[in-house]
């Protein structure tokens, strides 16, 4: 698997590992760089499957040697078929790159997509600073599964891009249009109604799905963890939903709720 195309990696102090070592460690470092770092096969088959081109195909030294062998990869396979630009690094600089505890071995550098406006019109997730990233990646990936279009982020919410919200979503960011740092006057755009989400307020979910009264096609808003969803969005809202707990709990995580939610719709 080596090609005139492959460029070899073995100073700390090249630019590109300077780049990825950012890139992996801090959250909002791809706003800098344009760029975005996509660690491990599963990530770099998701984005290759949207038609996602890498900017580079980064291996370490020691995968190498077996890329060939194991070549059902579709990552690999689609790297190979389209002779992207390889970077093969030492397997010692390997680890100042990876935010996993067992390295993938293998990663995309792509470019981060171009600035998107809001649709007004399609099936809505919004993130009302929900700041814990593996909530936000947990979102991402049920509002893809369940059908979701768009995944509107305001201010004060965990960065979409970050490496442990990537890591999260599984892929779901490559099936989405996303939209960081909104205001609440950006969300003037939108045509479809308003869901908001409560653990003390509102019609309960189950009632709503028997009723038919859920809107086919809306903008569910999820609210951050401690202080749930802010009042403006409150007032605007054309639905208030809760979700019954007959086990008692005060509430329940975001992500779980989110995904209750979004399916609800889904098969509203």
């Amino acid at each position: 698997m080596t090609s005139p195309e492959t460029t070899h990696i073995t100073s700390r102090d090249n630019p590109l590992l300077k780049e990825l070592r950012k890139l992996s460690s801090e959250p909002t470092a791809y706003r800098k760089t344009g760029r975005v770092w996509l660690e491990g096969d599963h990530l770099c088959s998701a984005a290759l499957t949207r038609g996602i081109k890498p900017a580079v195909a980064v291996f370490s030294e020691s995968f190498m040697p077996l890329a060939g062998v194991f070549n059902a990869s579709a990552a690999i396979k689609n790297i190979v078929n389209n002779n992207y630009k390889i970077v093969v690094i030492s397997d010692k600089l390997w680890q100042d790159i990876s935010g996993l505890e067992s390295p993938a071995k293998m990663g995309f550098v792509v470019d981060l997509p171009s600035s998107v406006q809001i649709v007004p019109n399609v099936a809505t997730v919004i993130l009302d600073r929900v700041q814990d990233a593996g909530n936000v990646g947990s979102i991402l990936r049920s509002a893809a599964a369940f059908g979701f279009k768009q995944v509107i982020a305001i201010t004060g919410t965990a960065a979409l891009w970050s490496p442990k919200v990537l890591r999260a979503g599984m892929g779901a960011h490559f099936g989405l249009q996303l939209v960081e740092s909104a205001s609440l006057e950006d969300l003037s755009v939108l045509t479809i109604p308003l869901v908001v989400t409560s653990s003390h307020q509102g019609d309960f979910l189950q009632n709503l799905m028997q009723n038919k009264a859920l809107p086919q096609t809306c903008a569910w808003v999820m609210g951050h963890e401690g202080q749930g969803v802010r009042a403006e969005l409150l007032e605007k809202a054309a639905v208030s939903v809760r979700i019954g707990q007959p086990g008692g709990e005060e509430s329940l995580n975001v992500a779980a709720a989110a995904a209750i939610c979004l399916h609800a719709s889904s098969v509203a």
